[in-house]
């Protein structure tokens, strides 16, 4: 039995819970009696059909199992959080997707979403790292260490992070910016996750060992 420990780190879900479960049954046949780690990369909610299925999924791994399962903040859970606070910021959560997600919940407004779930998100870290990685939502900026890197910068930022090539002492594993091909950007310090499931793309795992930075393979699910 290969008993070499393995992550698998998920892209963007946006509210594809139906994906979310075929992946996750994917993982765990890939995996077998290998233990692994699994680290979500963010942006749960949002667009897509059922946000409030893939809240209870992840949330109830990581409550179950904190030491194995790590879900980082995505700057869609930031626009919901924000939300709370200026009517300003509602709107623009809800031109963001936002009714979906409140439809997902049964709630008329941001009232009905469950206390609990509100005190999960608001958290969430937005950066982990292992030996040989860094996992963030967005990305960092260049020329800065990734655990003093700006926050806002780790849930948004593209620009100047996907120019070029920047090298932070770990491989970057993150997500954020749609690849409509559905297929995941492999570049020499980072990886893309983000698939674009919820524009009919894939929902995507890069499965990682703890010898090396960069992903050994991918497993993917897409809509039937």
């Amino acid at each position: 039995m290969d008993s070499t420990p393995l992550t698998y780190a998920i892209g963007d879900i946006h509210g594809c819970a139906i994906l979310l479960d075929r992946l996750l049954d994917q993982i765990a046949a890939h995996a077998g009696d290998r233990p692994h780690k699994l680290v979500f990369l963010g942006d749960y909610i949002d667009r897509g059909p059922d946000s409030a299925a893939v809240l209870r999924t992840v949330s109830r791994l990581n409550w179950a199992e904190p030491d194995r399962v790590t879900c980082l903040m995505g700057n869609h859970e930031r626009m919901l959080l924000d939300a709370i606070q200026t009517p300003s910021a509602a709107a623009h959560w809800m031109y963001n997707g936002g009714e979906a997600t409140m439809d997902s919940f049964g709630a008329r407004d941001i009232a009905g979403i469950p206390r609990d779930t509100l005190d999960w998100i608001e958290a969430l870290p937005t950066l982990h790292g292992d030996h040989a990685r860094w996992y963030v939502h967005a990305g960092l900026r260049p020329g800065t260490e990734a655990h003093a890197s700006d926050p806002h910068d780790r849930l948004w930022i593209r620009e100047p992070f996907l120019e070029g090539e920047h090298d932070f002492g770990r491989h970057v594993v993150h997500g954020h910016t749609p690849q409509r091909s559905g297929r995941p950007e492999l570049c020499r310090f980072r990886t893309n996750l983000d698939t674009a499931a919820v524009y009919g793309g894939a929902l995507t795992a890069g499965v990682f060992s703890d010898a090396e930075g960069p992903p050994m393979e991918f497993l993917q699910v897409r809509a039937r």
